[in-house]
């Protein structure tokens, strides 16, 4: 499975790896969502340190677990994307509704 999750506290940390297209979107919701709904988290940090290419998918797979998190009353963060990934997320608005945490260069 593309993605690790691990709770730490009142935090669901979700580390993806990979790629994140159509397809493996679905296993991914599928896998976080699970979590989330177990968990209910007050923060879902999404890790993107592992992802090697990513599409509008995961775009898409950022806003529906802010749904649901929200749904929650907790809060989004997305982790260690690239700079095209950060760049994808920003032109969509992500930033708007979850906090982009920018990679540190020296990784």
């Amino acid at each position: 499975m593309p993605v690790k999750l691990n709770k730490e506290g009142t935090t669901l940390v979700a580390f993806l790896s990979g790629e994140i297209d159509h397809h493996s979107a679905i296993a991914l919701r599928e896998a976080v969502d699970g979590a989330i709904k177990l968990v209910k988290p007050e923060r879902l940090e999404i890790d993107f340190g592992d992802v090697t290419f990513m599409d509008s998918s995961g775009v898409g797979f950022v806003m529906g677990r802010y749904k649901l998190v929200n749904f929650y009353g907790g809060t989004v963060v997305v982790k260690n994307a690239s700079e095209r990934m950060e760049r994808m997320l920003s032109l969509s608005g992500i930033e708007k509704i979850a906090l982009i945490e920018k990679r540190d260069k020296a990784v």
